[in-house]
């Protein structure tokens, strides 16, 4: 069993308002050298929230950090950053639209088990 740590992405259209979905879950085990991140993003639930906001513009805002996740020159800067340093940029706070929440730990003997697990469980 591995120490993972993850945070959930969460859709805040109006900062001023606390008011938020949870649009996805990051997920870093160092043991396992496993980084990802999934997303799902429910467009009734969005325009509940923020009817004038466009689900294309915030899913592309959260699929960053699907590239951000997986690495490479198409991430930028930060996708050559190794796995550790990634999630960590991931998980900063900021005040944009798509923000992380604070960071959780948990078990898991898979990890890919487990981020589907929050995926359900904690966005879905």
């Amino acid at each position: 069993m591995s120490l993972f740590e993850y945070a959930l992405l969460r859709v805040v259209p109006r900062v001023e308002r606390g008011e938020f979905i949870n649009a996805g879950v990051v997920l870093y085990c160092q043991d396992a050298k496993f980084l990802d991140a999934r997303v799902h993003l429910d467009p009734e639930r969005l325009r509940a929230l923020a009817p004038n906001l466009d689900p294309e513009t915030v899913l592309a805002h959260l699929e960053v950090a699907r590239r951000v996740c997986e690495g490479g020159p198409e991430a930028g800067a930060v996708g050559l950053l190794p796995p550790g340093q990634r999630f960590g940029w991931l998980v900063a706070p900021r005040s944009t639209v798509v923000q992380p929440s604070p960071v959780h730990t948990g078990f898991a003997n898979d990890p890919e088990e487990a981020i589907e697990h929050l995926l359900r469980v904690m966005v879905e």
